[in-house]
């Protein structure tokens, strides 16, 4: 009989890996009763798991309430149901076509797509603004189906969850034996979790996303050329990100850290190509269609970099960049950064407190003297120096809008204050027709002429020094070539 089959099949093959050393094979045989050994939906071979099916499923859903907590949900013009057209079309020739999958279109600028147990799948519109066909988006909605089907998740969270009862087994057994090695075990696992599936499951699930799309009848070679995207944006981003003074908007999966190149990821598209029901859709023009008025970068809740200008329409205020400072835009905060990173300038918000700007201000900032009360633009406001810091509050609403200066030295600080000053007097309430008219970046889709020159179609973009490459990404044509006369194209208004 195969050990792998029995009852403590699953705890043997456990006990084998590198992180179980065999004076350890007692504790493990104490797990029995609490082990589960369940057949892989996809090899079967049998794996160490703590879940069942409903347990996993009960899981995804409770996971899913807190990622629509995090992240706002997105839809235009039916996105939303397209993208779950494409993913149940690939979910019904999976191995657990009966899950009950889910697809959800994130409104973040992030390059990512990801799965929890039990079939949640997520993309955002981040990484659909660089897809540039509906094969694309299934070779993306493929890859993380096969995590959901080879139960890449449930098995890595049953390791985690046998190494925690391990340690508790092991303490009550001879709590010597609570050594810094075995302690080790979880963090170890933990950080498993956080990092990726590893190598091996990210390849398996890149082979089950091209089986996937090959038996719902697209060209399975759209998995390496997702790959070939994401690398070409990552690469440009991370140059562009440094001229803008962001971070970078890198995809976030294990599933861009292969090469397009790699010999094994080619063996398991080729065998793909065997499953083939058809020629291979590639569905370009359908997918621009479905995207064309996606929002391109920050949305409107967000704020945005306009010109110089931050605009936040939902907020409804507006204000002046130092110029020629490097923003970020982050979820809590905007930060303008001096050249050579000598000063910065942060921007919070809070909920308008009762007491004057003048009181407010000295209450937070601690210190500070010279506190000039003012008006700016009409609305309340208090600046001061505060232990060698800049500090400012201004009031609109039910909001008060903090702002704090920081210099790596005196001398810095002294040479961009002004800067600083001239900010926060800028600070501004939008009027609803100028709400009206500041809108987020969209893509548009044109058609291409024989005069098309995306160097040309840069100068007129909105998109700044960069305008070219980002063109050229989002209509995977990087980093070289230039359309022919008649494509339909995507351009940013």
């Amino acid at each position: 009989m195969n050990p792998r089959k029995g009852s403590f099949g699953c705890l043997f093959s456990l006990a084998g890996n590198r992180l179980f050393p065999r004076k350890w094979l007692f504790a493990l045989i104490l797990l029995g009763s609490l082990a589960g050994c369940a057949a892989n939906p996809v090899t079967g071979d049998a794996n160490f798991v703590l879940m069942t099916e409903s347990q996993e499923t009960a899981l995804g859903a409770r996971a899913d309430q807190d990622v629509k907590k995090q992240y706002a949900l997105y839809d235009l013009h039916g996105l939303q149901a397209y993208v779950d057209g494409v993913g149940q079309k690939l979910a019904r020739h999976s191995h657990r076509a009966a899950l009950g999958y889910r697809f959800t279109v994130l409104d973040s600028t992030d390059i990512n797509a990801f799965a929890l147990p039990g079939g949640y799948v997520y993309i955002t519109r981040g990484i659909l603004a660089y897809l540039n066909s509906e094969a694309e988006l299934a070779a993306v909605l493929g890859h993380e189906i096969g995590h959901v089907n080879a139960r890449h998740s449930v098995r890595q969270i049953s390791v985690a969850q046998g190494a925690d009862v391990l340690l508790n087994v092991l303490a009550a057994v001879s709590p010597a034996m609570r050594s810094a090695v075995v302690q080790n075990v979880t963090g170890l696992l933990g950080n498993a979790l956080l990092s990726g599936y590893g190598r091996e499951h990210e390849l398996e699930a890149d082979r089950l996303g091209a089986e996937y799309l090959a038996r719902s009848g697209y060209d399975p070679q759209a998995m390496i050329r997702v790959i070939g995207v994401l690398k070409n944006q990552e690469l440009f981003d991370a140059e562009a990100a440094k001229q803008e003074g962001r971070e970078p908007r890198a995809y976030h999966g294990v599933f861009a850290s292969h090469p397009d190149n790699d010999t094994r990821l080619k063996e398991v598209v080729g065998a793909a190509e065997k499953l083939r029901v058809s020629a291979g859709e590639i569905g370009r023009e359908r997918y621009l269609e479905h995207t064309a008025g996606m929002v391109f970068g920050d949305n409107a809740y967000e704020g945005f970099v306009r010109a110089g200008s931050f605009y936040h329409p939902d907020l409804g205020f507006a204000l002046k960049l130092p110029s020629g400072w490097r923003t970020a835009n982050m979820k809590d905060r905007l930060v303008a950064a001096a050249p050579g990173a000598e000063a910065r300038l942060e921007l919070r918000t809070q909920s308008r407190p009762k007491e004057e700007p003048a009181d407010f201000l000295r209450r937070l900032a601690r210190g500070a003297n010279d506190i000039e009360i003012t008006l700016v633009n009409g609305l309340p406001a208090a600046i001061a120096m505060a232990r060698g810091q800049f500090a400012a509050t201004v009031y609109l609403g039910n909001r008060a809008y903090l702002f704090s200066g920081t210099a790596k030295s005196d001398e810095a600080l002294a040479r961009n204050l002004g800067a600083m000053r001239d900010s926060v007097r800028s600070f501004r309430a939008l009027g609803d027709a100028e709400k009206a008219q500041v809108k987020p970046l969209l893509l548009k889709p044109v058609a291409a002429t024989e005069a098309t020159r995306f160097a040309e179609l840069a100068r007129s973009s909105p998109l700044g020094r960069n305008a070219e490459g980002y063109l050229r990404l989002i209509n995977g044509i990087y980093p070289a070539g230039e359309p022919k006369a008649g494509d339909t194209i995507r351009i940013v208004e």
